[in-house]
């Protein structure tokens, strides 16, 4: 087959991305297309750094192309990406791409901490992060990224005070622990509460990001309610643990974003605290809590099922020290990497088959 530009897009055109169904071209993921002698150059555009899929995708291209051209061709393919977004125009937060809400029924299944991992091992992966904690009265993001004696800076923007936010491993961060002290309880109504969120996310420089998770607190609240009436969330991922009391109340976190008159889209389900696994012996699992709740819980409501993070001391020493467990080799490292993958995917996908988001008007 002569090698031309139209020959060598037909090719691709049979190279299908693996998540959203469509073949390569169609989905205008063939990039600065270029053809010297036998050389072929070309970049993938992927919808997310994170995509699990970059060298099956890649590979998959490289094999049309031979079996198209020859053997004797030469190929430079880069794989690059660009974070796709469905969130319509609004006057808040206009360069963030994606906002994810991380949500739980109940305290105490390791929300933060999964937030905090998901954060910076999204960044590590190549995309600009950013982290708000909305847990007012109960702060804990500071203390996780080994930020609690930061205060964020402010600057003025035509005569008002805009926050910069504290930035630590590669993420953004904003919390209210960096504006109180750190041994004072915040006795905050949920006005008041609701007030700050909507300052964290309109007065905080946040600049261009692909993802901006927000670190809710646990329940159903004013937050939760502030939140969606301010910006429009791409999806919620729901944080929960195997036992039935912790799915009893993520069902209810689960169905509140399902109310028609909210209706942001689950992402899927985390089931945190999955098993135990002694360091010294990473291939045995001992299931503590019960087995496979958050799996069950996601097959009931036809959601996602996003992974197990698995109970491992190091997780418990990285959220106390402020060094994410994600950075440790090994269980922790595998675990949050294949999460960050999974929640990277559904957000491409979210993206690519449901409507533009909206902000919920609530009467």
């Amino acid at each position: 087959m002569t090698l031309t530009e139209e020959n060598i897009l037909k090719a691709l055109s049979r190279v299908e991305d693996p998540d959203l169904k469509k073949d390569l071209v169609t989905l205008g993921m063939i990039q600065n297309l270029e053809i010297k002698d036998r050389e072929i150059s070309f970049k993938v555009v992927l919808t997310t750094p994170a995509c699990p899929l970059k060298e099956v995708i890649k590979n998959n291209c490289i094999e049309v192309l031979k079996e198209d051209f020859g053997k004797n061709i030469e190929l430079d393919i880069t794989m690059t990406s660009n974070v796709t977004s469905s969130r319509s125009n609004t006057p808040l937060l206009t360069n963030v791409k994606n906002i994810i809400a991380i949500a739980s029924g109940k305290g105490g299944v390791g929300k933060s901490t999964t937030a905090t991992n998901l954060a910076v091992a999204l960044s590590k992966m190549g995309a600009k992060v950013g982290l708000i904690d909305a847990d007012i009265s109960g702060p804990s993001i500071p203390m996780m990224f080994n930020v609690e004696a930061e205060q964020p800076s402010i600057k003025q923007v035509d005569g008002k005070n805009i926050i910069i936010p504290v930035e630590q491993y590669g993420v953004k961060l904003m919390s209210i622990g960096f504006l109180t002290p750190a041994d004072s309880a915040v006795v905050w109504r949920g006005p008041m509460a609701s007030s700050a969120l909507k300052q964290f996310i309109g007065d905080v420089d946040w600049g261009e990001l692909d993802y901006l998770l927000i670190d809710l607190p646990p329940g159903t609240s004013d937050i939760h309610l502030t939140m969606v009436q301010t910006v429009p969330v791409t999806g919620v991922v729901i944080v929960t643990t195997p036992q039935k009391v912790a799915l009893g109340d993520a069902t209810k976190g689960l169905t509140m974003f399902r109310q028609p008159q909210i209706n942001v889209p689950v992402l899927g389900v985390i089931e945190n605290m999955a098993y135990f696994t002694p360091e010294e012996l990473p291939d045995s699992k001992y299931f503590l809590f019960g087995k496979e709740g958050g799996k069950r819980l996601a097959e009931r409501f036809d959601v996602p099922f996003l992974g197990e993070i698995p109970i491992v001391q190091s997780i418990r020493e990285s959220g106390d020290s402020g060094f994410p467990a994600f950075f440790k080799s090994g269980i922790t490292e595998n675990a949050y990497t294949s999460l960050a993958e999974s929640v990277a995917r559904q957000i491409a996908i979210r993206n690519a088959e449901k409507n533009k988001t909206q902000i919920v008007q609530i009467n």
